[in-house]
């Protein structure tokens, strides 16, 4: 029809136009271009669709594209690697009984600043909006090799205070309280909260109404927010893509500690978009991975009614989910930073991975006393080899989300998140570490997590203060144990 219509539009044309002199030479093919094209075999591999990988083919790109989640493995992690070389307990604490801002804290540490820098202190405004850029320019930005053994190590060359004590913290305050009644114990905590199901403790009706209206999402337009987006679940894809050389670790010498942070309001996040635009009305699931630990090819969330199943690599390639919700999902982002880039999701288990998922990994991190320490611990052994573990697009640390599956993974990372707050109070009233990759700004309660208002005025841009417990804050949810 195309063709028709341009050769008729062609003839009126010349109709119209005067003569032209002829030659005896053609034109140069080039000129003409060609029209497009497929081999048989490639047609036989479904190529011909618009999707250069798609449902009809089982195969999909090269393991190396998609590169791997950085990691360390559980034994590693027991002598403390994946720190990377730091020493983060000497970074400032912020919270009850510790420093009370940043501002506050570093005009504490300065006595002894240079003259220079005086005016500066006297120019800092009456509030921040967010504390860590505010006073960025302070803090050295480090290369892998250099780590942090002291404070000092921190700050950048012309900005080193000769004079640095830290804070006496009230022995009362260092106490911990292990009874595991989160509920009983801090005041202003939400009185009805949402309880969060493992999915073997989920209806058969639940299960089937989450991954529909995860279903619902893919088939809604794009809100227009984000760039490169095809459709309302591709936005939660590109706003982690887009976000993510900032909410992960660089390396475990180069880290971040907004990582446990921004995914606790990132999934909570999603479940707000599914109750609103797509009508979900049941309890929230997650799954505890732990105990799928080496054989996550039998985890009931893989199966056919569900999430699909967990397929090996084909030919040392992914291989497109071919059945269950998500049976011949596209992708129009990743690998990596890659945008319009149509594709299958894919997966490629590893057993071998995911055995370092198990509770060995879970007993390590739950053990480490510090916020940034035990964070590094969850960061880099199971959060790492769960994605590892099923492969593929989730082994992809940019575009991961990509795979449905990615928000039980995280559900479960929240999980244990929450258990290791149980264990002591400090641990959600207080936080420490650092707010960025570059150098190591400290993280504060006032340190701001940005959301890119995917779930609208539900999610705005938020200080940790906000987002560190569960039951309080933005938050009023919990687990089923």
């Amino acid at each position: 029809m195309k063709l028709s219509v341009a050769l008729c539009a062609s003839a009126v044309t010349a109709a119209s136009l005067p003569p032209v002199q002829t030659r005896d030479e053609g034109n140069m093919l080039h000129e003409f271009g060609q029209v497009n094209s497929v081999s048989p075999e490639e047609a036989k591999a479904g190529l011909d669709l618009d999707f250069s990988l798609n449902s009809r083919s089982v195969e999909g790109y090269p393991l190396q594209m998609f590169g791997e989640v950085h990691h360390v493995e559980p034994t590693a992690a027991s002598k403390y690697v994946d720190l990377g070389g730091n020493n983060f307990s000497v970074l400032p604490v912020f919270g009850p009984g510790h420093e009370s801002s940043l501002k506050d804290w570093l005009a504490r540490v300065g006595k002894g600043w240079k003259k220079e820098w005086a005016q500066d202190i006297a120019d800092w405004r009456a509030e921040a909006k967010d504390e860590v850029q505010e006073f960025k320019h302070m803090f050295k930005d480090r290369k892998p090799t250099d780590h942090i053994t002291k404070v000092e190590d921190i700050f950048a060359v012309s900005f080193k205070p000769t004079h640095l004590e830290p804070k006496e913290i009230p022995a009362e305050d260092m106490e911990g309280d292990d009874d595991g009644s989160l509920e009983s114990r801090d005041s202003g905590d939400c009185a009805n909260p949402a309880v969060r199901y493992e999915w073997d403790d989920y209806s058969a009706s639940d299960k089937q109404a989450f991954v529909n209206a995860i279903q619902c999402l893919t088939r809604r337009p794009a809100s227009g927010k984000f760039s490169f987006s095809k459709n309302r679940y591709e936005d939660f894809v590109r706003l982690h893509q887009s976000y993510a050389p900032n909410i992960h670790s660089r390396s475990t010498s180069q880290q971040t500690h907004k990582f446990l942070l921004w995914h606790r309001y990132y999934v909570w996040a999603f479940e707000q978009v599914l109750r609103d635009e797509c009508g979900f009305n049941r309890a929230m699931p997650w799954w505890d991975e732990k105990k799928w630990a080496g054989r996550f090819s039998q985890a009931t969330i893989f199966t056919p009614q569900y999430f699909g199943t967990l397929p090996g690599p084909t030919n040392g390639r992914g291989t497109c989910i071919n059945n269950g919700a998500f049976s011949g999902l596209q992708s129009n982002l990743g690998p990596g930073q890659t945008v319009n880039n149509p594709h299958c999701v894919q997966r490629a288990v590893n057993e071998g991975v995911t055995s370092q998922t198990g509770v060995n990994s879970y007993n390590i991190c739950l053990q480490r006393n510090s916020y940034p320490d035990f964070h590094s611990c969850v960061e880099f052994t199971f959060h790492a080899q769960g994605h590892n573990g099923v492969g593929a697009t989730m082994a992809d640390a940019i575009a991961s989300p990509g795979d449905p599956v990615f928000f039980m993974h995280h559900l479960y990372v929240d999980y244990v998140f929450r258990k290791w707050q149980l264990g002591n109070i400090s641990r959600r009233t207080t936080i420490s570490g650092c707010a960025d990759n570059n150098g190591c700004p400290p993280l504060t309660l006032d340190t701001v997590i940005y959301m890119g208002g995917i779930c609208g005025s539900k999610c705005p841009n938020l200080p940790v203060r906000q987002l560190l417990r569960t039951l309080q804050g933005r938050f009023c949810y919990k687990y089923n144990y």
